[in-house]
């Protein structure tokens, strides 16, 4: 199950820690994982600013609006910052497996416990995830789309992938791993019927509008929302647990399929990891910056060729290409200024939320209502409209995001770290 460790052991993968104090990595260390971790919890977070209130208060400004765009995900085709919490967070659990082997092989963990304890913990990120989804239902609600779930699922594969990860030819395994993956689930999806010219596409939740705007024509139309093999699967495998309704199709297109292509996300971390390790005490800059260009430059080659279009939300192989480029590069930038350089006091803050990333993912989900009504009731309604009221959403989710990090730092400080 989920423990609370109030111990850090010093291995490759967790700091030597004084109360109150700095991290200071010990050797081999690579701090920045830790925050870029803590970077892409703190966006999911910051949801509680809530821009997009904020920009219809003031539809004049472009700050607002550029605020708001990348505090929401795109409708369908391409890319926001938000649209990058997800792959961040998949592909980092990818960057921490060969840490994470070799510390317990050193510790004299066999493989049998090892696999062992992979399989438990893909059972509890599902079943989190699924519990996480059911909050505001009045029972289970059976959904696997959450990141936790989508992790959790493939999670034993990658481990398994990754504990090879010290053998000759490994490299070559796994890119043709993540090439069987991505292109096996293309052909699927590819060889899965178009919808008809005539459907009617209100029946899956797909206004006349937004088909217009956003649904694709041609081949690439085997990608369209909620006409597509990965919906048909759900329409088969959600309804065979017990629902409220019988399922039909995720309004935001989502799908429990989509953990096949995180796969090749977290594979794509792994393979950054185990360059990481290999390469220490140096970080491979070079290769990181090369994969990070070539994996944006492909995914928008597969896009505009309509060959597989780049699309978040179901998780299409070339958007598991095209973010993956963009978290290589993600990683590089915080690795060249905390690792190449040596800032490292900037990142506490986020080195604080990154260090307890399961932590942060359930305040986030627990804690704003609660905070929220806690504020109006001692505060008074109105107490956050001291810039106006279009900013008093603005006020209101930085009130709330402080509390969320101050948690965190409680937690830091006594050493409280929530672990699967």
């Amino acid at each position: 199950m989920a423990t609370v460790s109030q111990t850090i052991p010093v291995t490759e993968t967790t700091p030597t820690i004084r109360e109150g104090a700095p991290v200071e990595p010990v050797a081999g260390r690579n701090v920045s994982m830790d925050a870029y971790r803590g970077f892409v919890m703190l966006l999911m977070m910051a949801e509680v600013l809530q821009f997009s209130r904020v920009a219809a208060a003031y539809p004049t400004s472009l700050f607002w609006k550029i605020l708001a765009f990348n505090q929401t995900h795109v409708e369908w085709f391409g890319c926001s910052l938000h649209d990058t919490i997800q792959p961040g967070f998949s592909f980092l659990v990818g960057v921490a497996l060969p840490y994470s082997i070799a510390s317990r092989i050193a510790k004299g963990k066999g493989f049998t416990e090892l696999f062992g304890h992979a399989l438990w913990r893909s059972l509890l990120l599902v079943a989190l995830g699924v519990f996480l989804r059911s909050m505001d239902h009045p029972m289970t609600y059976f959904t696997f789309e959450d990141t936790l779930s989508q992790i959790g699922l493939g999670y034993p594969l990658l481990f398994l992938l990754g504990f090879r990860s010290s053998e000759l030819g490994w490299a070559k395994r796994v890119w043709a791993a993540l090439c069987l993956v991505l292109l096996g689930y293309w052909l699927v999806w590819a060889l899965y019927p178009a919808a008809p010219a005539n459907f009617n596409w209100p029946s899956v939740g797909v206004s006349a509008t937004w088909n217009t705007q956003h649904n694709f024509t041609g081949f690439a139309g085997h990608w369209n929302k909620n006409y597509n093999f990965g919906n048909h699967f759900d329409q088969w495998f959600l309804n065979l647990f017990p629902r409220e309704n019988r399922f039909e199709y995720n309004s935001g297109g989502y799908l429990t399929l989509s953990f096949i292509p995180t796969l090749g996300t977290m594979i794509l971390g792994l393979i950054a990891g185990q360059w990481l390790r290999e390469s220490r005490p140096k970080i491979p800059m070079k290769k990181l910056i090369i994969a990070g260009v070539s994996g944006i430059a492909l995914g928008l080659a597969l896009h505009y060729s309509h060959i597989s279009p780049v699309v978040k939300r179901i998780w299409t192989p070339s958007w598991t290409i095209f973010s993956g480029g963009i978290c290589f590069l993600f990683l590089a930038a915080f690795s060249w200024v905390i690792d190449v350089k040596g800032f490292r006091k900037w990142a506490f803050p986020l080195v604080v939320i990154g260090m307890n990333s399961i932590a942060a993912y359930c305040i986030a989900h627990f804690m704003e209502g609660f905070l929220d009504s806690t504020f109006r009731v001692h505060l008074g309604p109105n107490f956050f409209r001291l810039a106006g009221a279009g900013l008093e959403p603005f006020f209101g989710g930085a009130a709330i995001l402080l509390c969320y990090w101050l948690v965190l730092f409680w937690m830091y400080r006594r050493k409280l770290f929530l672990k699967i």
